[in-house]
């Protein structure tokens, strides 16, 4: 395991958990925006539990690489509804908030393949 996979996936998984964190503490920077895309308050605990789970998986995966693998993939789809949930909602400037947090995803399943 090289030191580049588990820094990489210490910092993806930091940035998750600090959003996951953000919609479970319902910060207004958050949950205006979301709202402002259409998406439900009620999906708030849900999409907070996918992110939280996904970044306990990047953790996990350090030791069960197929564990991380599958948390990776997961988030990002996550990542991708939500560029397409951003998109959909014409908020084309918020395109690159989801991008910034999958872009180290991108960079831990790369290394771990």
């Amino acid at each position: 395991m090289s030191v580049a996979l588990v820094t990489v996936t210490v910092v993806a998984a930091a940035m998750t958990a600090f959003s996951a964190a953000s919609v479970f503490a319902r910060a207004a920077w958050v949950v205006k925006p979301i709202a402002d895309y259409g998406v439900p308050a009620h999906w708030l605990p849900f999409l907070g539990a996918a992110k939280a789970a996904g970044a306990v998986g990047l953790l996990v995966g350090l030791a069960v690489p197929p564990i991380g693998i599958a948390a990776a993939i997961g988030l990002l789809l996550y990542f991708t509804g939500a560029v397409v949930t951003v998109v959909r909602a014409r908020w084309f400037g918020h395109v690159p908030f989801p991008l910034l947090y999958a872009a180290p995803v991108v960079a831990a399943l790369v290394l771990a393949s």
